[in-house]
């Protein structure tokens, strides 16, 4: 048996946990966790580990944000103010709407006490009494699920006063959103949640000094707070022993396209693309030449050997020009053309966008979708490619927040690898590909 890191799924060391009840009749109900160790974690911490040694604890196995950013855990728990007097206030970002992923929805649907056991932990390590789960209003099966199990936990005593004769309260409330894109940034969230409009705040102050209602703050995607829950159990040495240096632990990675099996995969960090599409997802329906690696706003990579065999996590994708963002592998066919795909996801952030700032308003909404519409319809001019590059330096790291980011670096990849077909459209009017889609 190998010595090394895990950073293959076909590692006989590697151990499915997150996803490990998915699929399984009758794994959203009580018993059914309960007897799989259910809450025995939340039960150690809060009876063995102080609120430090849990935070340290999750420092130490290496777990970054699993909803995009890829900040450390641990670290972004210690910003929390300590024996303040204040509430303190824990969110689970729970409004998946980034194009191309769908990992959250399945812990909820099918292991929602999962989540209520990693929220339970999370509001013990940074004294947080009151949790709140933010939840894309879609999703409908996964609300009832939540709104089910919160009333068994509470029913059995693992929500409420004095949990597991801690002395620790903790109260979980479900939020739904409206669906909105915009939510999923953590301090729309927020406005959301205290009934105002979904704009972003100002930064700082930062929501672990003045976050909901104007108390200190930590916001963390689904995936994150239930690997808590194993981190706990296990300890940050097993989690540590997947992945690279600075990419630890399992990923949630999902794949969409025609890919034969297309899905959620739960892998250690750092599997490859190739293992991901040919082993795991039984390889593509067609010829693909593009990849989009962690959602829609990650700029799209070609599909060649050199891509295939990059490990997906933070590093090397940053090196190959990427993001691993959410994880969300979206394969784009050769058939496909890729003005047509970038015109229809600026058209996304466009109509997502809350228009607070002039460069997403202004940039993404008006100029942005104007130019790329222009182009796919045959209407460019030379000059146009140079003018959406002036246009996109214009608006990226300018804006309230990384909404208008996230419509520009799709665009800056496809240009980057795929110039070509924006060339064609303007010198023939038309697709480069013979069967060039319409995705509108």
């Amino acid at each position: 048996m190998s010595e090394g890191p895990i950073v293959s799924g076909h590692d006989p060391r590697f151990e499915r946990t997150l996803y490990a009840h998915v699929g399984k009749p009758g794994s959203h109900a009580l018993d059914y966790y309960l007897s799989h160790g259910g809450y025995e974690a939340a039960r150690k911490a809060l009876t063995q580990m102080t609120p430090d040694e849990v935070i340290e604890e999750v420092k130490r196995s290496g777990l970054r944000g699993r909803g995009g950013a890829g900040f450390p855990t641990g670290l972004k728990w210690s910003f929390m103010p300590k024996d303040d007097g204040k509430q303190h206030y824990i969110i689970m970002n729970a409004d998946e709407s980034e194009p191309g992923s769908f990992k959250d929805r399945y812990i909820l649907e099918d292991d929602p006490h999962q989540a209520i056991e990693g929220m339970i932990i999370a509001g013990y390590a940074i004294r947080a009494t009151k949790g709140y789960i933010y939840i894309r209003g879609e999703y409908r099966r996964a609300y009832d699920r939540l709104i089910a199990a919160i009333e068994e936990a509470y029913a059995r005593g693992y929500l409420g006063k004095n949990l597991f004769g801690s002395g620790f309260d903790f109260d979980l409330y479900v939020h739904r959103g409206a669906g909105a894109y915009i939510c999923g940034e953590e301090t729309a969230l927020m406005n959301s949640l205290e009934g105002l409009r979904a704009n972003p705040r100002l930064k700082p102050p930062f929501p672990a000094q003045k976050g909901l209602f104007g108390k200190p703050t930590t916001i963390n995607n689904v995936e994150t707070i239930a690997s808590v829950v194993h981190i706990v159990v296990r300890g940050a040495d097993w989690f540590a022993q997947m992945g690279y240096d600075k990419s630890k632990g399992m990923k949630l990675y999902q794949v969409s396209g025609p890919a034969k099996r297309p899905g959620v995969y739960e892998l250690p960090m750092g599997t490859t693309f190739r293992e991901l599409i040919f082993d795991w997802a039984g390889g593509v329906k067609e010829p693909i030449k593009a990849i989009i690696p962690g959602g829609s706003s990650t700029p799209m990579l070609p599909f060649t050997d050199e891509i295939l065999d990059t490990p997906m996590d933070f590093e090397h994708l940053q090196e190959k020009g990427s993001m691993l963002g959410t994880g969300g592998v979206i394969l784009i066919p050769e058939s496909v053309c890729v003005v047509d795909v970038i015109w229809n996801l600026v058209r996304f952030y466009a109509h997502e966008s809350c228009g607070k700032c002039t460069p997403c308003r202004e940039g993404v909404a008006g100029w942005l979708v104007k130019l790329l519409g222009q182009l796919e319809r045959g209407q460019g001019k030379p000059g146009d490619i140079e003018l959406i590059e002036d246009l996109l330096d214009n608006i990226e790291g300018k804006s309230f927040c990384p909404l208008a980011d996230a419509a520009v670096w799709p665009v800056r990849g496809a240009l980057r690898h795929f110039r070509h077909e924006f060339e064609h459209h303007i010198e023939k009017g038309s697709c480069a590909v013979q069967a060039g889609s319409r995705w509108g």
